[in-house]
């Protein structure tokens, strides 16, 4: 049993060609250096070798999906020293008085901002963001519905615009259950 239709070697080439750039940078904006990125771009694609048949005609967001899963793996493995970005408190002080195009909003005020939010409200908004996914297309990334991925994009937008401007997050209103002491 050979490979599939159409995916021989000149069309991993294509595919590799076309999607490694993107990978590495997906990887690059994760970890520590750009070895570790390149690391993790070759393993992707290893994988999308042996599943080839698995592979969608728009493969960029299940490429996407792979790479956070193998990161997912690798910082489950060394969850006591993840190889992530260290970005301190003094590296944002430093990066946040220093002049840039935009003076209002610098790229360590939006890393500050990011670090305040968890782990799915960072991964839909880099998706949509920085990988310029579609809402679906980080949906099949996070392996969930088009529906659930626009409310975690819009949550997760609300909760940044929240970081960004310092205020606390909104409160839901809960109903509150009074009970009325006779004995007072």
């Amino acid at each position: 049993m050979g490979p599939p239709k159409k995916r021989d070697e000149g069309w991993f080439t294509s595919l590799y060609a076309a999607d490694y750039e993107h990978i590495f940078r997906y990887g690059l904006r994760r970890l520590a250096d750009r070895d570790a990125s390149a690391e993790l771009a070759q393993e992707v694609f290893v994988v999308a070798w042996r599943r080839r048949a698995e592979v969608p005609e728009r493969s960029l967001p299940w490429l996407y999906g792979v790479a956070r899963r193998l990161l997912a793996n690798q910082w489950r493995s060394r969850r006591s020293a993840p190889d992530l970005l260290p970005i301190t408190d003094v590296d944002l002080e430093r990066l946040a008085g220093s002049s840039g195009a935009d003076t209002s909003v610098g790229v360590a005020d939006i890393w500050a901002a990011l670090a305040n939010l968890n782990d799915l409200d960072q991964e839909i908004l880099r998706l949509v963001g920085w990988e310029e996914l579609t809402v679906s297309e980080a949906a099949k990334v996070l392996g969930c519905t088009g529906a659930t991925a626009a409310v975690r994009l819009h949550r997760a937008r609300r909760r940044l615009a929240e970081a960004m401007s310092g205020r606390p997050a909104q409160t839901r209103r809960r109903p509150v259950l009074v009970t009325i002491r006779e004995d007072l």
